[in-house]
């Protein structure tokens, strides 16, 4: 019940961010993608997500032990539910949402020019997205990703019934 609280919150939150960033002119930035929990078992949260919910699983990073480290729930043809594993250093609940951005690199030069903490544009290894991230005092961080033709996102999006 907690994480469906958390995932509602942040979809309120990223709601709100979206018509804000709709208003303000914010070149580049194309929607809200997801929002990202932490979870005590990945496992059980698949299975509620996609039981419960009616959410399909988009795609999978894993470690080299084959546990999963991020799982992506696909709640529409754009939108996703990031399960992250709950760690020591990362407790359980909201970590973060995530921009689409059409470039990963005019959008860090938008958000410094701003002011804003924002690190380099890299490749995500796992999901072969191009990521940044904004550091936000509210609610810890916002990622931004560039959704390159390989990536992860993009084929979920591609392939959406």
């Amino acid at each position: 019940m907690r994480g469906v609280m958390l995932f509602v919150a942040g979809g309120t939150v990223g709601l709100a961010v979206q018509v804000a960033v709709a208003q303000r002119g914010n070149t580049g930035v194309v929607m809200m993608n997801h929002v990202a929990v932490s979870v005590a078992s990945i496992p059980e949260a698949v299975t509620h997500y996609t039981q419960k919910m009616g959410y399909k699983e988009a795609f999978r990073v894993t470690a080299e032990n084959g546990q999963p480290t991020i799982v992506y729930m696909q709640i529409s043809k754009n939108t996703f539910l990031e399960l992250n594993q709950a760690t020591p250093e990362r407790p359980q609940g909201f970590t973060h949402y995530g921009l689409h951005v059409e470039n990963a690199a005019a959008a860090v030069a938008m958000f410094k020019e701003r002011g804003l903490t924002v690190s380099g544009p890299n490749v995500s290894a796992g999901t072969k997205a191009i990521l940044a991230n904004i550091t936000d005092p509210y609610m810890g961080r916002i990622e931004l990703l560039e959704l390159t033709p390989t990536s992860l996102h993009q084929r979920a999006i591609q392939t959406w019934k």
